[in-house]
């Protein structure tokens, strides 16, 4: 049992990096009020929406794939920095995620993003997910992708808030190259790689 007591032991284990991709005791999720002491919660909770219900991110997750929600993940600066990035993308991708909208992103983290087919998405100027003011119940529209796809093009976020009023927000599509958009297009590099040797 030693021997396999990180997540790095247990890379080829799905279930148990799935569980462990948004585990980390230091993660903070805004979508969670403040804490008696007026502190942000530490550690792999959200709330599961419509109803508020507290629950693993996982769980969470795993309720969402099951009624057929796609989720996106809200985020600050350098998002995806850090070691296991590979897993860090993996995992997003079998948690149901289909965007992640940061500040900016983790260079090796945004290229595997990509190739898992998850949309990374940055914000431009000043804007940023505080700026936002989102409180975890709302929706969101992501429009401008349907009529294809261009490298670096920009795209627009609709919100739609709890109280029915509704703001658009223009967003930065980081795919950078021609390839990574025949790679979301296919879903990610595995699906493009396999259906390329499928075809020959």
């Amino acid at each position: 049992v030693a021997d396999f007591n990180s997540y790095g032991s247990r890379r080829g284990n799905h279930e148990v990096m799935m569980r462990g991709t948004f585990a980390n005791v230091r993660i903070r999720n805004l979508m969670l009020p403040p804490d008696a002491r007026g502190a942000q919660p530490e550690g792999g909770r959200t709330l599961f929406q419509p109803g508020g219900e507290e629950m693993s991110i996982y769980d969470a997750a795993m309720r969402y794939i099951q009624e057929g929600t796609p989720t996106v993940i809200f985020a600050g600066e350098e998002y995806g920095t850090g070691s296991s990035r590979d897993w860090a993308a993996k995992g997003t991708q079998l948690l149901g995620v289909k965007a992640v909208v940061a500040k900016s992103f983790e260079r090796i983290h945004r290229s595997n993003l990509v190739g898992m087919g998850v949309l990374p998405l940055q914000f431009k100027g000043e804007d940023s997910a505080a700026g936002l003011k989102l409180r975890g119940d709302e929706t969101f529209d992501i429009t401008g992708l349907k009529a294809g796809i261009t490298p670096q093009q920009d795209v627009t976020l609709t919100i739609h808030r709890a109280d029915g009023k509704s703001q658009n927000v223009t967003l930065h599509l980081r795919i950078d190259t021609p390839v990574e958009v025949d790679y979301l297009l296919h879903g990610g590099i595995l699906p493009y790689v396999l259906r390329q040797l499928l075809a020959s």
